[in-house]
């Protein structure tokens, strides 16, 4: 078993865009439960199936899982809850860290959070200035909230 520790925080301006190369993600939900979420998300040509439990602070455990390009393409196409999330994810380097910003299309677009993965829940790390407002803790910016509730809606 995984454990995930992520930070999510909105994004000012776009001058993050010549920071990275973005990739183009597809991915949907077959429980999209605040308990438990199970996702598939294609990534250029590879797919992976990742099992999430419940937020506890910004940590939670996680596995992930891959699995062929076809039977994901089946899943987001046939099984996954409505809509599907569709973004470019850029990751930018910075300070020794990482960080994965995300731009949404669909009927999320004009979204863009930012993300970094830490050891702890109490790790500092450095921001960008094109870091904003943290919503860690506000369950309208996880993604599986984003299909019931499309940033499109707000």
């Amino acid at each position: 078993m995984g454990v995930e520790i992520e930070r999510k925080f909105l994004v000012c301006g776009d001058n993050w865009k010549a920071l990275g190369q973005g990739v183009l993600l597809r991915q949907g939900y077959l429980s999209s439960s605040p308990e438990r979420t199970v996702r598939v998300r294609i990534e250029g040509e590879s797919a992976m199936l990742t099992i999430k439990g419940k937020s506890s602070g910004a940590t939670r455990n996680e596995w992930e899982y891959p699995v062929p390009l076809s039977d994901a393409e089946a899943f987001l196409d046939t099984l996954c809850e409505r809509p599907i999330i569709e973004k470019k994810r850029y990751r930018i380097p910075f300070e020794g860290m990482v960080w994965e910003v995300d731009e949404f299309f669909g009927e999320n677009a004009g979204l863009v959070v930012a993300e970094i993965e830490l050891t702890a829940e109490n790790q500092s790390f450095a921001k960008p200035d094109w870091i904003a407002e943290e919503v860690t803790h506000d369950a309208r910016y996880f993604n599986s909230s984003l299909i019931r509730n499309p940033y499109s809606t707000w």
